[in-house]
């Protein structure tokens, strides 16, 4: 159950890791439209922080890592993308909900963090 609850959390980022490197020219648009730059080295880096850091979660291998590094990253992402103070009154609900549900996520990899650190202090 431990395992499942873990590939649920990671889900859409292996499925964005993986949809990016199959249209990696349509993930560096993206990323061009959300000012990051150089485009195609960043979109490399989210291709690798998401996949990477979701097999050492399911892995086990360094699962604090990979953790608190789709924490970071949510994060930011969430920040960059989902500012929902600044769109338009018709779409800020949507914007707002999308938000909050990553704020969850953020939570969610937090707790696997401190969970897997707890457990490597008891040993």
């Amino acid at each position: 159950m431990h395992w499942i609850a873990l590939l649920g959390l990671c889900a859409a980022y292996l499925q964005g890791g993986i949809q990016k490197a199959l249209d990696f020219s349509g993930a560096v648009a993206e990323s061009a439209h959300f000012g990051l730059q150089p485009a195609g080295p960043m979109t490399l880096a989210v291709i690798v922080l998401e996949l990477g850091a979701s097999l050492a979660i399911l892995t086990g291998r360094c699962r604090w890592l990979g953790a608190l590094a789709l924490a970071a990253f949510t994060l930011a992402a969430t920040f960059l993308a989902n500012r929902f103070w600044s769109v338009p009154v018709a779409e800020r609900f949507v914007t707002a909900n999308a938000f909050f549900e990553h704020l969850g996520l953020v939570g969610g990899f937090l707790l696997v963090a401190w969970q897997d650190l707890r457990e490597k202090q008891a040993i």
